[in-house]
């Protein structure tokens, strides 16, 4: 199938970059690094092995690139209202969106901007940043979870998966929902718990008194998660999320890393829609309320 990338960062880049690697046609949409990758090329450095793209397919407008086969959104999701002029030129009725962004609602929100459109939840577990222009850091992890949303083409939708697995990506088909409120379980203490202490992951579990702040937090959005009807997430996965990021090297997740470049924090999808969603049927998430209400204060204050 052909691909295209929207948003080549640490995560689109990155599996873009190993699409490509493997034989598959990958076209790549770039802004500030347009140029330097036309005349540069795209570096993966990776702890699976790294590896340069010299001449990958490239544009710097949707409007060049031709139609694909699957459109990998990686945009932060502070850049959604530009999904219908990104997206137009590249969809066929069968083109799936996979949208591999944080946060619960997205994909409802997508499908009324593309009534119809066959969209699909790419979680990813992976330590990757954005070293440089066309310069892509992976650390740690990178398998990736997908989940269907509204692919009725259950045989296109296996290939997209196939073709992750060629390419050397651990990738497994999951619930939807159930892999949505389980990636909060990590993304929503450790995000905003890094931005509000300005710290990183492997601080905030050495510290004991972090340490359970964070758990009790995991404890808050798998009771969210079971009060909305969501199986298979208890306990046992809170102590699985804790246990694998000991073994991380100190990360500052994607928030973290937009906090300190200034740039949009993605509070609305990451707290502010599973907090409502837990609201609506009776949950209350109180220290993840308030953790919130703390970063809406760190947000306006770094506005003025």
């Amino acid at each position: 199938m052909k691909y295209a990338i929207i948003g080549t960062g640490a995560i689109g880049g990155y599996y873009g970059a190993r699409l490509v690697r493997a034989g598959f046609e990958v076209h790549f949409l770039l802004h500030s690094d347009y140029r330097y990758v036309v005349e540069n090329g795209l570096r993966v450095d990776s702890c699976d092995g790294s590896f340069h793209l010299k001449e990958p397919n490239v544009y710097d407008n949707t409007a060049n690139m031709p139609e694909c086969d699957v459109v990998i959104v990686a945009l932060k999701t502070t850049n959604n209202h530009l999904l219908p002029s990104l997206l137009k030129p590249l969809l066929k009725p069968e083109t799936i969106v996979l949208l591999i962004q944080n946060g619960i609602g997205v994909e409802p929100d997508v499908e009324k901007m593309f009534p119809g459109q066959p969209l699909a939840a790419g979680l990813a577990f992976i330590c990757s940043a954005k070293a440089g222009p066309g310069h892509i850091n992976h650390q740690f992890y990178g398998n990736i979870n997908i989940g269907n949303y509204s692919c009725n083409d259950t045989v296109r939708f296996q290939q997209l998966i196939d073709d992750f697995r060629s390419a050397g990506i651990g990738a497994a088909e999951v619930d939807y929902l159930e892999a949505r409120w389980k990636k909060a379980v990590w993304n929503m203490p450790f995000n905003g718990m890094t931005v509000a202490l300005n710290t990183t992951t492997n601080l905030l579990l050495s510290c004991p008194s972090t340490h359970k702040l964070i758990y009790d937090q995991m404890l808050e959005v798998i009771g969210a998660a079971n009060a909305l009807g969501i199986k298979n997430i208890d306990k046992s996965f809170a102590d699985k999320m804790i246990a694998n990021t000991i073994k991380m090297p100190p990360y500052s997740p994607s928030m973290k890393l937009d906090f300190d470049f200034h740039r949009p924090m993605e509070i609305d999808y990451l707290y502010s829609r599973p907090i409502a969603d837990a609201k609506s049927v009776g949950f209350n998430m109180p220290k993840l309320e308030m953790l919130e209400a703390e970063l809406r204060f760190i947000e306006v204050k770094s506005d003025e």
